[in-house]
C-alpha cells in the first residue's frame, strides 16, 4: 500500500497517509463501509446523484462536530440530486447516537472502521492514528472527482463553499 508521509499534520505534526491518491478528474473509486445500522454500504449503490464526500477523524470531537453540522445545514438547502456523506473511523453506533444527539438527519454518516476501505481508496488513512484525514470529495454523478480537498491541518475545517459551488456548478 502508497504511503505518503507530510502532506498534512496532525496538532502541527508530520504524519503518513497511506492509499492511493485521488485528484481532481480522476475516476472515483467505489468504498465499501457500513452505515449507521451496521449494514453494508457501497458508495455504487448511489446513482445519477452528484457526492459531497467528507471524511472526519471523529465525530466525537469539536471540528468534526462542526463540520457535519455545517454540510447537514447545506444539505437542507441543495436539493434530492446532490448527497452528502460524511465519514469517520467512529463506530456506527456512535455514529447513530452522534446523529440523534445532534439532529443531523440530511447527511449520511459513514464508518470505515471495518476494512478502512474508503480511507485506503482515497489515500486518507492516517497510518500513526488509524483515523482518517479531513478531506473533502466531490464527485459528479459520472463517477468522476470535480473537487478535492485534503485540509493541511487535521484540526482546522475544510473550505465549505469551494466544495459547495462545485458541486452547484454541476446542476
Amino acid at each position: 500500500m502508497k504511503e505518503r508521509f507530510g502532506l498534512i499534520t496532525l496538532k502541527g505534526q508530520p504524519v503518513t497517509l497511506i492509499g492511493n491518491s485521488i485528484q481532481e478528474g480522476d475516476t472515483a473509486p467505489d468504498f465499501h463501509v457500513m452505515d449507521n445500522d451496521m449494514k453494508p454500504f457501497s458508495f455504487s449503490s448511489i446513482n445519477d446523484k452528484i457526492a459531497i464526500i467528507t471524511s472526519v477523524p471523529s465525530l466525537d470531537t469539536p471540528v468534526c462536530d462542526l463540520e457535519a453540522r455545517r454540510f447537514n445545514q447545506e444539505a437542507a438547502k441543495l436539493g434530492q440530486d446532490i448527497q452528502i456523506l460524511v465519514i469517520s473511523m467512529d463506530l456506527p453506533f456512535a455514529q447513530k447516537r452522534w446523529c440523534a444527539a445532534a439532529g443531523v438527519t440530511n447527511v449520511t454518516t459513514l464508518s470505515d472502521h471495518k476494512d478502512a476501505s474508503f480511507g485506503t481508496q482515497y489515500g486518507v488513512l492516517i497510518k500513526e492514528t488509524r483515523l482518517l484525514a479531513r478531506a473533502v470529495f466531490v464527485i459528479s454523478p459520472q463517477r468522476v472527482v470535480r473537487y478535492m480537498e485534503l485540509v493541511r491541518e487535521v484540526g482546522q475545517e475544510p473550505n465549505y463553499e469551494m466544495a459547495l459551488d462545485a458541486a452547484k456548478k454541476m446542476l
